[in-house]
């Protein structure tokens, strides 16, 4: 029936495959053991259930080959037996008595396929490949599964590796996020100083919660364009307006089961929080240009680097939105006040940055410990990390100095983009108005220099009161 050839790929397609016949008839459990042996299956016969539950025991059986009626016993009840002790393994259930009803209720019961007595080779073999594909398809699932098991393992090492430290306020800031991480549908506040690890803290809660499978959303609040805030978080149907040529999920919709993280909550506009807020209580959205709401299960987690209460005060933050917020509240200092920190945080970016670029893991200079000890820090831990970097890349010795470092002043006047980035938010106003002194009034170039939206330099102009006429914003 078969070529050569065709039997070496079956050979090699199925060689892992092991088969179990069970059935009472010798002839039939010889002839199908045969075919079975020819297309390349590692097969098993067994004439009594006794036996056939033996091999069982004793192999790594993949296909069960099952007659419905064996002696003194229902191959229906095997079937749930079998399904029961071995959930993973598939059945096909072969009958010359087969009826309707008996079908339907092999299928129900957890049988891949039913052939009726007598059948061909081909019907076999067909049934056996489909099989095989299921099989296969599982498998793939299952190596999808275990390797995003690992990723997000190793994600989650690498998350507290990185937040690390010796001070006491650190350690009592992991044990609050691991504290809050237990309590899955309860929403979080993140306050501190821009580079602090906000965003780090927020993953370590939701990859430590029940919640760490689905997806961690990080949005950045002040990074979205006032036109299309509604539609990035709550979605938006298509035709409903100029581009949507698609239906697509907001923030809200893709963080069912997760985790959805608001930076910079305090940048949003307050018509956005008034639907915010009710997203939040109500577990449901609504589509732009769309009338049917959806349910979704997500977790919220925000974080701000400004004064939240002031900005309450100033009537631009929602009080009854804090409150949704704040029922954890957990706040990081900034890398001035835990000194202590410097020191252990500088050794793991060496070693990490010195693994990355292929170089060998250079000593540190105690007067450079010392050094970085005085420095304030205004980008905190995220600019000890970029410094970190390039110093290693600069350093043509196998000691990292003082010199490598090259510490600016806050006072420098010197503008860069890098150097204001670290400052904007400890001397916000007078950044932007030197940004936009040096851009020309530029509000494209002054935004691209800031490191932030055209929109969000907007809106903090607004915010500190600073005009700029159209002339002075002139390409």
């Amino acid at each position: 029936m078969f070529n050569n050839t065709g039997k070496q790929e079956n050979l090699q397609l199925n060689s892992q495959m092991k088969v179990l016949v069970v059935d009472d008839e010798i002839n039939f459990t010889e002839e199908i053991e045969e075919f079975l042996q020819n297309q390349g299956y590692i097969s098993f016969t067994a004439n009594n259930v006794h036996k056939g539950r033996a091999v069982l025991k004793n192999n790594d059986i993949d296909l069960l080959i099952l007659d419905v009626r064996l002696k003194g016993v229902s191959g229906l009840d095997i079937l749930k037996e079998v399904k029961l002790a071995y959930p993973k393994l598939e059945v096909i259930i072969v009958s010359a008595h087969g009826d309707m009803e008996t079908v339907i209720t092999a299928l129900r019961n957890g049988a891949i396929d039913y052939l009726k007595k007598p059948f061909r080779h081909t019907d076999i073999q067909i049934a056996i490949q489909r099989t095989r594909k299921f099989l296969d398809l599982h498998r793939v699932i299952k190596n999808m599964e275990e390797k995003n098991s690992l990723i997000s393992k190793n994600l989650q090492e690498k998350i507290k590796r990185e937040f690390i430290g010796e001070s006491h306020q650190i350690k009592d800031i992991f044990e609050m996020a691991i504290t809050a991480s237990k309590y899955s549908n309860t929403s979080v506040l993140i306050t501190g100083e821009s580079g602090t690890g906000k965003e780090n803290v927020a993953r370590i809660i939701h990859y430590e919660s029940v919640r760490k499978d689905n997806f961690f959303c990080a949005v950045n609040s002040s990074a979205i364009t006032d036109s299309l805030l509604e539609s990035e978080f709550f979605g938006h149907k298509k035709g409903s307006f100029t581009g949507a040529i698609a239906d697509k999920k907001g923030f809200f919709e893709v963080s069912d089961n997760g985790t959805l993280f608001l930076d910079e909550i305090a940048d949003m506009p307050l018509n956005l929080q008034a639907k915010i807020l009710r997203a939040i209580e109500e577990k449901t959205i609504t589509r732009v240009g769309d009338t049917e709401p959806i349910a979704t299960d997500f977790r919220i987690i925000a974080a701000t680097n400004h004064d939240i209460d002031k900005l309450i005060e100033e009537k631009k933050f929602r009080l009854d939105l804090l409150h949704r917020l704040n029922t954890i509240h957990i706040h990081i200092p900034p890398l001035r006040e835990r000194v202590g920190d410097i020191d252990p945080l500088l050794k793991y970016f060496v070693a990490e940055f010195a693994r990355r670029l292929n170089k060998s893991v250079p000593t540190i200079e105690k007067e450079t410990i010392n050094m970085l000890k005085t420095y304030s820090f205004p980008g905190n831990v995220r600019e000890l990390k970029n410094m970190t970097e390039r110093a290693l890349i600069l350093c043509k010795n196998e000691t990292l100095t003082p010199n490598d470092f090259h510490i600016k002043q806050i006072n420098s006047p010197e503008i860069s983009k890098e150097n204001i980035i670290f400052n904007l938010e400890e001397n916000e106003e007078n950044l932007i108005r030197l940004a936009l002194k040096e851009k020309k009034y530029n509000q494209n170039k002054t935004a691209e220099l800031l490191g932030i939206t055209r929109d969000s330099l907007i809106r903090r102009m607004k915010k500190y009161g600073i005009m700029v006429s159209k002339s002075d914003n002139s390409e």
